[in-house]
């Protein structure tokens, strides 16, 4: 039995050592609503066109309060997913005592911690600095989010198999340069090199798309460091251009990329694995209103999801799970026709009710164009923000493989951690929903 949390990649196999265990590959493009993954089918593949996401089997509405609140940040409700357990929104891996969250399973780890000491494989992934609480609250318990210093250090210092991200800036003490950072970007003040440390521990340690893609698949341990920052430039679309900026770091690679190789790498080690990785971009372009940014990120996000099915279908062990835990920017998709949004020219920076939008290069700039539909027609289209924030919007959960069809119809964001520990140990954990 296998549980993949969208993540995949094609031509490998996996072999499971016990008959009711699988894999999991957990896929988390933070911040994605339906209507972001609805603009991007729109401009990729048409209104006729279905993204990978849209092929997945199985689909929940998604529901994501915290203890303390209704929106998810982006901490507690990665520790949900990590836990099963509901933490208020300040938490990351540590309760209102500061002590460490315990599971639904009972124990102080999370599902991650507990896969490394049942001997599983390992992955996180990010597009971000590899502290992004995404993947960061999986291995790491801090009493704030913005100790990035240590939840570096956990990270590196956890024995996951294989992390890839950005942020070497926080893996370098200050005044040492590194291959992405300069020596006043590098902000540790422990003096402690990371990357040093986690070439001792037996990491791999790569830096480049190309250095990545290198890498045989008997690999041990990979430490792939892609970015002085997130590997991408979360900022306005006017920032951007005025900086001279691209939207991705060139020499990145992508989160499928990522993906695929850790793929290669876990299943050569023939025993069951579990990969968690986040698309930050979706999340961070959409908070900066950054429309051609948001649908960037949801393109590399679905392109992850397109691996992840890849390899489900070679290792129906495998579950892929994916889920956002809040709607960032309320993006919202406006398709009038040609006439109200000639091709040539701006579209209105605002809305009659006042709410910005955006066009494929920014506000007061030409719409964005769809690709053709079945009939080869193309249309103008607007995104609409209703803020800068996370949301809480029409969210929903996708899976496909092993024990998709347990995904309830309606489901808490603590039955994401069930159903990947159903996956990965083969234990059923109780709701913690209880029906009225």
């Amino acid at each position: 039995m296998s549980l993949v949390v969208i993540t995949g990649c094609g031509g490998a196999s996996s072999n499971s050592s016990v008959s009711n265990q699988g894999n999991v590959i957990f896929i988390h493009p933070d911040g994605a609503s339906p209507s972001h993954w609805g603009a991007a089918r729109m401009l990729h593949y048409g209104p006729d066109g279905r993204l990978n996401w849209d092929k997945m089997s199985h689909m929940g509405v998604y529901l994501g309060h915290m203890k303390n609140q209704l929106t998810a940040t982006s901490n507690g409700g990665a520790v949900t997913h990590a836990t099963g357990v509901k933490v208020n929104a300040d938490s990351f891996g540590l309760d209102e005592k500061l002590q460490p969250v315990v599971a639904a399973s009972g124990k102080t780890q999370t599902i991650i911690e507990e896969a490394i000491a049942s001997g599983k494989g390992t992955a996180i992934i990010n597009s971000g600095m590899i502290h992004e609480p995404g993947t960061g609250a999986f291995v790491a318990k801090v009493p704030s989010r913005r100790n990035f210093a240590e939840i570096t250090k956990q990270i590196v210092e956890s024995n996951v198999d294989v992390i890839l991200g950005g942020g070497e800036m926080w893996y370098l003490p200050k005044g040492t340069a590194g291959k992405h950072s300069t020596a006043e970007q590098s902000q540790r003040t422990d003096g402690v090199n990371l990357i040093e440390v986690a070439k001792k521990k037996g990491y791999t340690v790569v830096y480049t798309r190309q250095e990545l893609l290198k890498l045989p698949a008997n690999t041990k341990k990979v430490l792939g460091v892609f970015a002085a920052d997130d590997t991408y430039n979360d900022a306005t679309e006017e920032d951007l251009k005025k900086d001279n900026l691209p939207l991705y770091v060139p020499t990145a690679p992508t989160v499928a990329s990522m993906l695929d190789v850790t793929l290669k790498i876990l299943s050569a080690k023939n025993k069951n694995f579990i990969v968690v990785l986040e698309e930050e971009g979706t999340d961070n372009f959409a908070n900066y209103n950054n429309a051609p940014g948001t649908l960037e990120a949801m393109k590399r996000a679905d392109d992850a999801v397109g691996i992840a099915m890849k390899y489900v279908e070679k290792n129906p062990n495998t579950l892929l799970l994916t889920a956002a835990d809040s709607d960032a920017g309320g993006l919202e998709v406006i398709g009038v026709t040609e006439k109200d949004f000639p091709l040539d020219k701006p579209i209105p920076a605002n809305s009659k009710n006042g709410a910005p939008w955006d066009g494929r290069e920014g506000t007061l700039t030409p719409p964005f164009v769809s690709a053709a539909n079945q009939e080869g027609k193309s249309f103008p289209f607007a995104i609409g923000w209703s803020s800068g924030g996370d949301n809480v919007g029409a969210i929903v959960s996708k899976a496909q493989g092993l024990n998709a069809d347990k995904l309830p119809n309606t489901l808490d964001n603590t039955d994401i951690y069930r159903l990947m520990y159903l996956t990965l140990f083969g234990k059923e954990i109780a709701p913690y929903t209880k029906e009225k």
